[in-house]
């Protein structure tokens, strides 16, 4: 394969919830492949780089994303990668607020950043590709509570969409839907059996780690996966190929 279709040099990326964990390992990922990267969440981020520019605010909130989007370049590359857990709730343990705050974050919020980027003036020829962030609660029961497994389905489906209504606009959207994998995020998993349980039920045994996540988003970002459209690529370590009967 060509080196080429690999070089991420000079690329403009958008990364949400680059402050810790998966968010974190892209930036630094495409930092160290030469592109600028624009990372944003709610907490402070720590990264430091020449290329690197944060911006602290909420993306739950359109007005914030409006306003971010007027002093960005044109994007080449936008991974919505920040999420929110919901401990696992069942329905009717799930409030209507926590139900809202969940969709709010996981999916209303990519809604509104990839309609923000799909808006921004580009070249005819200029692709934008979206790698968007799902989950193994995007296609199974027991990955998350009810709110965040809705909202990961709906990532799916909404990446799928994407594909649909602007390809011929050069525009490319794939998901990743990840297992466990050890960030600050999933950090209450670890305080109790459930780390050795889930582990175990991993065909290598152990979690994942962001930046083999980090990994997978350069080469969904690259040119070597520009015929990947609309795909959902799954990096669990095998947990959701079976279990033992």
């Amino acid at each position: 394969m060509k080196a080429q279709y690999f070089d991420l040099a000079q690329k403009k990326v958008l990364i949400t919830g680059c402050a810790s964990g998966i968010g974190q390992a892209q930036s630094q990922a495409f930092l160290e492949q030469g592109a600028f990267v624009w990372g944003i969440d709610r907490k402070v981020c720590t990264t430091t780089a020449t290329n690197f520019h944060f911006r602290q605010l909420d993306i739950t909130s359109s007005g914030a994303v409006e306003k971010l989007f007027a002093t960005l370049p044109t994007l080449d590359i936008i991974c919505n990668t920040a999420g929110q857990l919901d401990n696992y709730q069942a329905s009717q343990a799930t409030s209507r607020t926590q139900w809202d705050q969940i969709l709010a974050t996981n999916l209303t919020s990519m809604f509104t950043i990839s309609n923000a980027g799909l808006s921004q003036p580009r070249a005819a020829n200029q692709p934008l590709v979206f790698v968007n962030m799902a989950s193994i609660a995007g296609f199974m029961a027991s990955g998350g509570g009810a709110a965040y497994t809705a909202s990961k389905h709906a990532v799916i489906g909404y990446t799928k969409q994407l594909n649909w209504d602007y390809a011929s606009r050069q525009v490319r959207a794939n998901c990743i839907a990840p297992g466990a994998v050890q960030t600050g995020m999933t950090q209450p998993d670890f305080q109790d059996a459930t780390a050795a349980k889930v582990a175990a039920q991993t065909l290598i045994k152990r979690y994942a780690q962001p930046t083999e996540v980090a990994d997978l988003t350069l080469f969904l970002a690259s040119n070597a996966s520009q015929y990947l459209y609309g795909t959902v690529v799954v990096i669990d370590g095998g947990f959701s190929l079976g279990k033992t009967i």
